[in-house]
């Protein structure tokens, strides 16, 4: 695949690329970059809370406009630049055969060891450009902690969210997510208290 990276892509020809690949892959800057590379060091802790961000939001968004989506659908970051969010919410009406977010509204990503930096930096600069969007949400997985950018009027306000008592309000897709439906079924170094049985 490397000879196909060696010119940059529009975020079109990507797309059509991106069809007869085995693995998903991320535009950044007009050259495709393997997802799974960015993710060195992902877990069962990630894979979970990503899975408990969608079952919440899913239940929640159910018979609404809006629906979450898997890092299957990318969203355009500017010209040359498609990322696939762990978790999104779209809010467009639903056009089989599409790729990518026409109008979402929430973006999740799920800490891991090797992406933490490039979330919390490159990424949500990023994503503060797309127009639709309402939310940026961190979520860490080594606590319960979480960090939300919010759309205000002139700028992005940030909160952070910490223990498993604690309610996200989303009132912009007309949802919230608890830190305990995010974490469970998760453990913590040193806090076994929290792992939830079952």
């Amino acid at each position: 695949m490397a000879d196909a990276a060696l010119a940059p892509m529009t975020i079109e020809d990507f797309l059509v690329w991106q069809r007869d690949q085995d693995e998903l892959y991320e535009l950044v800057d007009g050259y495709p970059v393997p997802r799974h590379r960015m993710m060195t060091g992902a877990s069962v802790q990630h894979d979970l809370a990503t899975v408990n961000v969608i079952i919440s939001l899913g239940t929640q968004l159910r018979g609404k406009p809006c629906r979450p989506t898997t890092s299957d659908i990318g969203i355009r970051t500017s010209i040359t630049t498609l990322r696939r969010p762990d978790v999104m919410v779209e809010c467009a009406a639903l056009v089989p055969d599409t790729y990518e977010a026409r109008e979402p509204r929430l973006v999740v990503e799920v800490a891991s060891p090797s992406t933490t930096a490039i979330d919390q930096t490159r990424k949500v600069e990023e994503y503060k450009r797309h127009p639709t969007l309402a939310y940026i949400l961190l979520i860490e997985t080594l606590k319960p902690q979480a960090l939300l950018y919010t759309r205000g009027n002139d700028a992005w306000e940030i909160e952070a969210f910490e223990g498993l008592e604690t309610v996200i309000g989303l009132p912009a897709i007309g949802a919230s997510l608890a830190l305990a439906d995010i974490y469970e079924g998760l453990s913590f170094p040193g806090r076994r208290d929290l792992v939830t049985e079952g």
